[in-house]
Formats: C-alpha cells, structure tokens, sequence
C-alpha cells in the first residue's frame, strides 16, 4: 500500500464589487385568498411601474421568491380549551434589481419603489457580477497553498511528494457579497430625503474555502 500525505489547502481570493443587489419582500394578508392576491399583485406591479418609469427595464427585475401561506391563531372557546383558528391568508413575493455600482442610480432605484408606497421589506448588497472568476482563484489559490505545504512537509521529513492521488473539495454555494451593510428602514421610504444619494465606497469582497489534497510519497 502506498504511502501517503493528506493537506488541507486554504484558498482566498478578493474582488471590488461592481454590482449593486437590491433585494425587495413584499407581504399582503387578507382573510380571503383571491383579496390577498390581488392585493399583493397590485403592490408588486406599482413597484414595478415606478421602476420603469425611473428608466431601469423590466427585465433587470426578477422574481426570487413566492409563497403563500396560511396563519392561524389559537383562541379559547366557552369550554376554556384552546383551539386552532384560521387568521388569513399571506402571500409574499421577493424581487430583486442588479445593476452596475452607481449611487446616483441606486439613489433613483429607492426613490422609485418609495414612490410605489408598498413599503417592501429592503435588503441592499454589493457584489461581483462575474462570481466565476473570483472563485476560480480563491481555488487556485488554495490549491497553490496545499502544495506548498506538502513540499514543505515531505522535505523536513526528508521524502519526495509523488502523484496525485485524490481532491476532496465540498461545491457549496459561497456569499460572494461585500461585508459592507446599507440598511433602510421600511418607514425611511416614506421620506424623500431619506433616499438622496450618498457616495460609498463598498469594502472589498473576501472570499475563503479550503480543498483537501491526497499526494503519494517516496
């Protein structure tokens, strides 16, 4: 059986972001299904138009999400005992709007959804448009770090790093945002001043993973 070393190999890549993500929540209730929807579909098509209107496409507006669910709560009868009550219905739909890094654009973005009155539920983030590449050298970085640390291994044991024999790396989804935050509070869209544009400067994207290496040696 051969012999052989197993390193972890850390990858770390950075990137400055140049694309804005604003993500929207809208919620509607009502005790009846069809109001719910209607209401919901309503608020969804306002922030759509005010948006339009504000020259972004329609196409830079995507659905991410829809659901509708039903809320109960729990009321006591004549008798004292608790029981399960139908409440409403609630349907929810996210939406989100890239666009490239501008604060004058995204002053006009939130402008335009305040506009709506609908009072979406905000979550504003700064990312890399081409994910690709930032994470292909995060992976050649941690592949160069896992090497380097066998070399270093083998030679102070006094053997010789052979072939390749195995790769262990997990393919989850990374957050390839900013750690830089822009809050805004629903009731904030109800100001005008609240939503002039203020220039920022996002920090850097830091991304890091690690790989698994399996070399023989001699």
């Amino acid at each position: 059986m051969p012999r052989t070393i197993t390193v972890t190999g850390i990858g770390r890549a950075t990137a400055r972001p140049d694309t804005v993500i604003i993500s929207m929540t809208k919620e509607s209730q009502d005790k009846d299904y069809d109001r719910a929807m209607q209401i919901e579909g309503d608020g969804i098509a306002d922030i759509v138009h005010y948006l339009t209107e504000s020259k972004f496409h329609k196409d830079m507006i995507k659905t991410t999400d829809f659901n509708v669910r039903t809320e109960y709560e729990n009321l006591k009868d004549r008798s004292g005992n608790y029981r399960r009550t139908f409440k409403y219905y609630v349907v929810s739909q996210k939406l989100k709007l890239e666009f490239p890094i501008d604060t004058k654009q995204l002053s006009l973005a939130l402008t335009a959804i305040s506009k709506s009155q609908t009072y979406p539920q905000l979550s504003i983030s700064f990312a890399v448009k081409d994910a690709t590449a930032i994470n292909e050298e995060m992976l050649r970085s941690a592949t160069a770090n896992a090497k380097r640390k066998a070399e270093v291994l083998c030679d102070a044991a006094g053997v010789k790093l052979g072939d390749l024999v195995s790769i262990n790396y997990s393919w989850g989804e990374l957050n390839i945002c900013s750690d830089t935050n822009y809050d805004l509070a629903e009731d904030c869209l109800a100001d005008q001043m609240a939503v002039r544009a203020i220039d920022i400067e996002p920090d850097d994207i830091d991304i890091r993973d690690t790989a698994t290496f399996v070399w023989e040696i001699e």
